[in-house]
């Protein structure tokens, strides 16, 4: 039995108010590793954008 069939059959057992409760905290979980692959993304390209976002042009954008 796989880790999601476990998980499956546990939740079937839960009543409807803890069914939802485990199922928001899935979907917590998912959007938590869904920004942790966009920060990877954004360190991935900082050094080959560098040049891109860091010129004097654009100054004026930069946050104080």
């Amino acid at each position: 039995m796989t880790t999601a069939e476990a998980v499956f059959d546990r939740a079937q057992a839960l009543p409807e108010p803890l069914a939802r409760e485990l199922l928001d905290f899935a979907e917590f979980l998912l959007e938590r590793t869904d920004r942790s692959r966009h920060a990877d993304l954004m360190a991935a390209q900082a050094s080959s954008m560098a040049g891109v976002w860091d010129n004097d042009d654009d100054d004026v954008y930069n946050y104080a």
